[in-house]
């Protein structure tokens, strides 16, 4: 069994538990031990776990990922008003090969995702969401994917999977299950006009880091959507890290970071959540530790909405054009925004349904004044090939 591997969390984390007050993280996870082994699944929302393997890291990183001091960044944080229970079920070290390492995270998020438990996967290297994605396999059947990113990672076809080059594995591996690809937070100067090219050919979203930065609220929708979320701290500016080499002076700031954790925690799709590519540095940690108590917080706060006619917690909008009729739906509860687009997934196309995708209010008014939103766009034609 994939558990098995799992190595228990240091006896200096959980002394360093001991000396925090009640009302601290670490007073509230419950974690696996040496001596008592790994903590209950009945009930759990979310489990914490690292991911040490490095072989595959572009750059390659002088030392090991130090999951006892992002640990206690984290536990020393005090609980929110969450109704979540959180375990810390420990750290999967390098196997013989790098697909030993594979093969046990996957196996691992695969059997957390059929107890219902959230996965968040600290990973050194962010190749580590291939083996999560094809955790799916057996779970489900199309997956949406949103990278926090300053770049595609899709790499050079004859390049070995790395940590800049795992999107193509997952675009070409079988059974292919990946049905929508979102970037959030790309730099132009990172990416080869050829792969903003092929994200344009596949129908898949990219949201520039000035865009994003400039209206936090464009990553709503798209994170709204997402099944599994891979944030590469790479994406944040290096001063917010802590860090001289190898990261971007241009990125995300502390607090926008945290925007999008919440974003992607309230998400009610969202079933793992990584987070890679950290550094050894006090700030570097501080900010992960951070990035996950904003993601519990919004898990905390998820609501369930499915959009119809006959709601009365929704309000439905046709809006005519000169191409298409496009109908929206807006929550009175939580005021998020959706529009029906055609599918190719099995259940839409089963019952003659349309599908429902996320968006938000500015859509609404771009097709009000005759212009078609472009994430509509590409749902749609993604939907009749």
């Amino acid at each position: 069994m994939a558990f098995d591997f799992l190595v228990p969390v240091s006896e200096k984390v959980l002394a360093f538990s001991e000396f925090l007050p009640p009302q601290a993280l670490g007073k509230n996870i419950y974690k696996h031990t040496e001596k008592k082994g790994l903590p209950v699944f009945a009930n759990a929302t979310v489990a914490i776990f690292c991911v040490v393997e490095s072989r595959t890291a572009f750059e390659k990183k002088p030392e090991k990922l130090d999951t006892d001091a992002i640990r206690i960044a984290l536990y020393r944080l005090m609980t929110g008003n969450w109704n979540s229970s959180i375990i810390d079920i420990g750290d999967v070290e390098e196997g013989d090969t790098v697909e030993d390492t594979y093969f046990v995270v996957k196996e691992i998020v695969a059997g957390l995702l059929e107890e219902k438990i959230v996965p968040i996967i600290l990973g050194a290297t962010q190749d580590i969401t291939f083996p999560t994605y094809r955790a799916f396999d057996k779970i489900k059947d199309m997956v949406n994917l949103v990278a926090i990113d300053s770049r595609f990672d899709f790499g050079e076809d004859e390049e070995l999977i790395s940590s800049e080059s795992y999107m193509s594995k997952i675009i070409t591996d079988k059974p292919n299950n990946l049905h929508n690809f979102s970037n959030l937070g790309y730099q132009s100067y990172f990416n080869a006009q050829e792969e903003v090219d092929l994200m344009e050919r596949l129908f898949f979203d990219a949201y520039r880091l000035g865009d994003v930065v400039a209206d936090i609220t464009l990553a709503e929708p798209v994170l709204r959507n997402a099944h599994l979320i891979s944030l590469d701290m790479r994406a944040v500016k290096a001063s917010e890290m802590g860090i001289v080499k190898s990261y971007s002076p241009n990125g995300f700031d502390g607090r926008e970071i945290c925007a999008l954790a919440r974003y992607a925690g309230i998400s009610d799709t969202a079933r793992v959540f990584g987070i890679y590519e950290m550094e050894n540095t006090h700030l570097c940690q501080g900010l992960v530790a951070q990035i996950i108590w904003y993601f519990i917080e919004g898990l905390s706060f998820r609501i369930t909405e499915v959009p119809s006619s006959g709601d009365e917690d929704f309000t439905k909008f046709t809006v005519p054009t000169d191409s298409e009729e496009l109908v929206f739906f807006k929550s009175h509860v939580t005021e998020r925004w959706w529009v029906e687009v055609p599918s190719i997934l099995p259940e839409h196309t089963k019952n003659n349904s349309k599908a429902l995708l996320p968006c938000a209010q500015q859509d609404y008014l771009d097709a009000c004044n005759q212009n078609i939103p472009e994430r509509w766009l590409k749902a749609y034609k993604k939907g009749l090939n």
